[in-house]
């Protein structure tokens, strides 16, 4: 919309039919001090201001629009039959115009320069738009990379400690076998394998991330049963951690069409970051039930540290980290955002309840495509 600034209605009446006959809508006002109140109310494409007007004249209306944020970039053409000299010409550019005619005006030339001043303006509004991005992009890419840094030197402190260990165990294993110590040299030789174990998590974790950069992470679908699948998940946990008791509740008598591998990873990620995140604690509580639609949730809470609720919206990223485990627990801060992934591909959701001091609860569903029914 187009604001005609003038003290004079006739004038007004007469750009006001030029300017609409050639479709620009066009609003008005009687004085300077009418304008800037309509300026600041409104949002204008340019301004056609008269020089020589009562109370506030147009260089002054002119000098007040360039001094507002919101409207320091409108366009204004001055108007004036009186003021034609080079120094108010001078005068006009100098308050912040764009543009200054004298009449008598000529129509086209006047339509000519609106467009041209307006399609200006909307350009140069674009390329402000796109620097804000290209700003934002350049600080999003830079914040990627300090994190992929990070990810670096913690996952080659990650590999180095549990192959230093595993090396250690084998050591003082074969110290054993020359003294003769079979007691000995078996603890040492588990021991050794429980650190390898670690590093073959820490290696699959870090081939898997791999393959999802490069978009060929694998899926094995099949059709499996939902408690055989977590069967073997809690089976797996014990045998790492014989400490923890996994305590389950409900049941989901039902097939799942996916990759069983895969979705068994899921859970024995959430089973392992509950025992890691818990301390002080031995019991760990699985649940596992179908909800309405043919969806299955399996959650798996932990009465651990919990998370700060602003912490939690970043938990699934890549390569996030929350402050607590970044300082008192190692790790590649890559499971979860894997997990993320591999439930998506199954169409299903994943999310966590949690409260500072009262224990984390992760979840996951999957929607169930065919229920098992042993009457069939």
């Amino acid at each position: 919309m187009i604001l005609i600034v003038d003290d004079k209605i006739e004038n007004i009446t007469a750009l006001k039919k030029i300017l609409e006959s050639r479709g620009l809508a066009v609003d008005t006002a009687l004085s300077g001090e009418e304008a800037l109140k309509k300026v600041l109310k409104n949002d204008y494409q340019l301004m056609v201001l008269d020089v020589q007007m009562p109370g506030m004249d147009g260089f002054e209306v002119a000098e007040a629009i360039s001094g507002i944020a919101k409207t320091n970039d409108l366009p204004i053409i001055f108007l004036s039959a009186v003021n034609i000299s080079k120094a108010f010409i001078t005068k006009g550019y100098a308050s912040g115009g764009h543009d200054y005619l004298v009449k008598p005006l000529d129509p086209d030339i006047l339509v000519l320069k609106i467009r041209m001043f307006i399609k200006l303006r909307e350009q140069a509004k674009e390329l402000a738009r796109t620097q804000l991005e290209l700003r934002k992009e350049m600080e999003r890419r830079k914040q990627i990379e300090e994190r992929k840094d990070e990810f670096i030197g913690i996952a080659s402190h990650e590999l180095k400690t549990p192959l230093t260990s595993a090396k250690a165990y084998m050591q003082l294993a074969e110290i054993s076998v020359n003294q003769q110590n079979t007691e000995k040299t078996l603890q040492c030789i588990t021991k050794a394998n429980v650190q390898i174990n670690k590093l073959n998590q820490l290696i699959t974790t870090l081939l898997d991330i791999s393959k999802m950069e490069s978009g060929m992470l694998d899926y094995i679908v099949s059709e499996f049963h939902v408690e055989q699948l977590i069967d073997n998940a809690v089976d797996i946990f014990k045998q790492a951690h014989p400490e923890w008791e996994v305590v389950r509740s409900g049941s989901a008598d039902v097939l799942i069409n996916g990759d069983a591998m895969r979705l068994e990873q899921v859970l024995l990620n959430y089973l392992s970051n509950a025992a890691k995140y818990a301390p002080g604690t031995n019991k760990i509580y699985l649940n596992v039930k179908v909800l309405p639609g043919d969806e299955l949730e399996i959650s798996v809470r932990d009465t651990g540290i919990g998370i700060d609720p602003r912490e939690q919206v970043g938990l699934f990223k890549k390569f996030y980290r929350t402050r607590e485990s970044a300082n008192q627990y190692r790790g590649l801060g890559m499971g979860l955002y894997i997990c993320a992934e591999i439930v998506k591909f199954h169409g299903g959701k994943y999310g966590v309840k949690s409260k500072p001091g009262e224990g984390s609860t992760f979840y996951f569903t999957l929607p169930i495509e065919q229920k098992n029914t042993d009457k069939a």
